[in-house]
């Protein structure tokens, strides 16, 4: 791919003060990007004061106002626009200074990269956060997880990735053939993950570039809003649907038995995070019909997935 321009986009929620915390360092990164880079907030339809202080201290940052549907909403911002790569960030995301170069660098150099992720700490500092993302399965559940036991050892070096969630580059073309996030997971919670998937399933890969550097503060927006109870449930949710969604053949069935178990024995929560999944069954058949209508190698590429970021 030739890159002659480049596009950061934020999304943001009532998140005022985590814009003028964070924003300023989005503007100086895209400003040393080696290729013209520029930055917007995408507004998931706020009722703080985001807009007017957008406004009045960055007027060289457009916001682009869209009803709220989480990080679905940068689906129809990309398929508006015409930069051939798009950094999709969080509100909660501070950018290193020199953090665009690399995350661009595979797009240019892998003919199959449809993400790239950077090294990602706390704000402090003190704490890995993740992008170098594994995966495992835990009584039937699909979990995507970054500080995995040994990791490290490991966080400094450049790898394939299963998923990057606050902030990562996407090739937007391909994110829009690929359908972009899917709304089905609304709120929030798996979106990153469901996406990494189907990508590796399109013979797609997501690179993690520890050369970038970004910091988030994680639940930012999410906790102040929904509580962590709701976001714990959601991740329960999410986690069935992308089962029901996604997964065939002997791990879909180990799925289905260890929710039998989980539906007796477990607690409240479990069982009403099934029901909410429930409820989506319809949606959740016609996606599974979309992915899978004529594939016949589906198992083996989801197999070999497994393997590759399993641990």
């Amino acid at each position: 791919m030739s890159l002659d321009r480049a596009k950061i986009l934020v999304l943001n929620y009532n998140g005022r003060a985590l814009l003028e915390e964070c924003l300023p360092s989005v503007v100086e990164a895209a400003r040393r990007s080696p290729i013209p880079c520029g930055v917007a907030v995408v507004d998931n339809d706020s009722a703080d004061d985001s807009l007017p202080w957008l406004a009045a201290n960055h007027p060289d940052v457009p916001a682009i106002r869209r009803p709220n549907r989480g990080l679905a909403s940068f689906n129809d911002v990309l398929a508006e626009i015409d930069e051939p790569v798009v950094l999709l960030l969080n509100n909660d995301v501070k950018l290193a200074p020199d953090s665009v170069a690399p995350l661009l660098r595979p797009f240019a150099e892998r003919p199959d990269a449809l993400f790239s992720a950077p090294m990602c700490w706390t704000f402090d500092g003190s704490t890995y956060e993740g992008m170098r993302t594994r995966v495992r399965t835990r009584y039937g559940l699909v979990q995507g997880m970054s500080r995995v036991p040994g990791h490290e050892s490991v966080v400094r070096d450049a790898d394939l990735t299963a998923a990057a969630g606050p902030v990562l580059a996407v090739d937007r073309a391909r994110f829009l053939k690929l359908g972009g996030y899917d709304p089905i997971y609304f709120p929030g919670r798996i979106e990153d993950l469901d996406l990494g998937f189907r990508g590796w399933m399109a013979g797609l890969r997501g690179y993690y570039v520890p050369e970038s550097v970004a910091h988030h503060k994680g639940f930012a927006t999410f906790a102040p809003e929904l509580g962590a109870e709701r976001c714990d449930g959601l991740a329960i949710r999410n986690t069935l649907i992308f089962a029901w969604k996604n997964l065939k053949g002997r791990r879909l069935a180990t799925h289905l038995a260890w929710l039998a178990v989980r539906m007796a024995r477990g607690g409240s929560g479990f069982r009403r995070a099934f029901v909410e999944a429930a409820a989506r069954l319809p949606e959740v058949a016609r996606a599974r019909r979309a992915l899978h209508a004529g594939d016949a190698g589906w198992v083996e590429r989801q197999e070999a997935f497994f393997r590759r970021f399993e641990w």
